[in-house]
């Protein structure tokens, strides 16, 4: 393991990343962090116990948010995969906050009192340090257990949270239903994490896939190497060692796992196969769109009246992808406006369920769509 600032360093000094001011300012600021937190706390020694003295606050923690593509999760992915401390954790924002409702399902089961209060400890004992991608804030379960149960981690058990997201603290959560409940949450970020701003002109994510398209037909070998060149300019794995590329089995629900072929900084890989011709319903869906920024689905086939169920599925799919903001890449058997086959008789009702998803199809290629922050109303 290296240091944030030197990693950095390297990594622009090879041409992986462009010199910019503001996530050269982020390095240092994560570098100073892991510093701290690499080092000893100091103790306050026999007369500092004798005289009450308590132990030092825990080290401040970071908030870095900007526009979509300004190297957010790239930063805190080289602050977590740099930092020498044992107990840390890295995980999408919607991914932790499933886990700490299920805990809360087994601590209400128990009848002993506020269930949050040994939720956030049982969390603080194994974690010291939370790693969190794009904090999106939008719905109210959520909203109305974040103040006690972040206060309950970072003041009273001294976990140090560094997150990234596509908006300023303030913002977080912005009209949501009761969010006079949430506005202390907003307060304990603003005075216990270090807001940084990236917000730079330059969208890196969208620079890396200029010239490379997101929907692709026909299928075929000219497709597959279009987004497999997608896949790896947006996850920097080398095309060499295609072979090895992490998979993933991620969580949907009511104890099912789903199984990502390929997935890697955000990025996940399926065929329609997989994601729509199997038994699949909405909390699949929503859980894929959740967890991942840019979906890559490969050989969608035409859809109609003879594939019924697949093309609800892929119906549901979409929905799901869009409604979170996620980029989808695809290779098909046709444009968007062609992919239902509606030459078969008595179908207009297919028909009309899809021209909502040729719709959503349609907008998902612009570059409006596009410029969006992952899970960004």
């Amino acid at each position: 393991m290296g240091s944030v600032a030197a990693r950095y360093a390297a990594l622009v000094a090879a041409g992986e990343l462009k010199p910019d001011p503001e996530q050269a300012a982020a390095a240092q600021k994560l570098d100073a962090l892991q510093r701290e937190l690499e080092s000893p706390p100091p103790s306050p020694g026999l007369l500092g116990k004798l005289l009450g003295r308590k132990a030092p606050e825990s080290p401040r923690g970071i908030y870095m948010w900007g526009d979509v593509g300004r190297g957010k999760s790239m930063l805190m992915d080289l602050f977590h995969d740099n930092l020498d401390v044992p107990a840390k954790r890295r995980a999408h924002f919607h991914e932790f906050m499933l886990d700490v409702h299920a805990r809360l399902r087994e601590e209400r089961k128990k009848e002993s009192g506020d269930p949050i209060l040994p939720v956030a400890a049982g969390i603080a004992a194994e974690t010291r340090v939370l790693c969190f991608d794009e904090m999106v804030v939008n719905n109210s379960a959520d909203a109305m257990i974040m103040s006690r149960l972040f206060t309950a981690l970072i003041v009273d058990h001294g976990v140090v949270v560094v997150t990234t997201s596509n908006r300023v603290p303030a913002n977080l959560y912005k009209d949501g239903l009761n969010r006079e409940h949430f506005l202390p949450f907003i307060a304990l970020v603003e005075q216990r994490l270090d807001v940084l701003t990236l917000n730079g002109p330059v969208d890196y994510r969208m620079e890396r896939m200029r010239g490379v398209g997101t929907w692709h037909v026909p299928i075929g070998p000219e497709s597959t190497e279009a987004v497999r060149e997608a896949f790896f300019r947006l996850t920097d794995y080398p095309p060499e060692d295609s072979a090895n590329v992490p998979s993933a089995d991620i969580d949907v629900g009511t104890g099912r796992t789903m199984h990502v072929p390929k997935s890697l900084k955000g990025v996940a890989v399926f065929s329609f196969k997989r994601l729509c011709t199997e038994a699949r319903g909405a909390a699949d869906y929503l859980a894929i769109a959740r967890k991942y920024h840019t979906v890559i689905v490969v050989a969608i086939p035409r859809l109609g009246a003879e594939l019924r169920n697949e093309t609800m599925r892929f119906i549901t799919l979409i929905d799901a992808l869009y409604e979170h903001k996620v980029k989808l890449i695809a290779t098909a058997a046709a444009d968007p406006v062609n992919l239902y086959d509606s030459r078969g008789k008595g179908d207009d009702e297919g028909r009309f369920a899809f021209d909502r998803t040729v719709s959503r199809l349609m907008e998902m290629q612009s570059q409006e769509y596009l410029a969006l922050g992952h899970g960004e109303d």
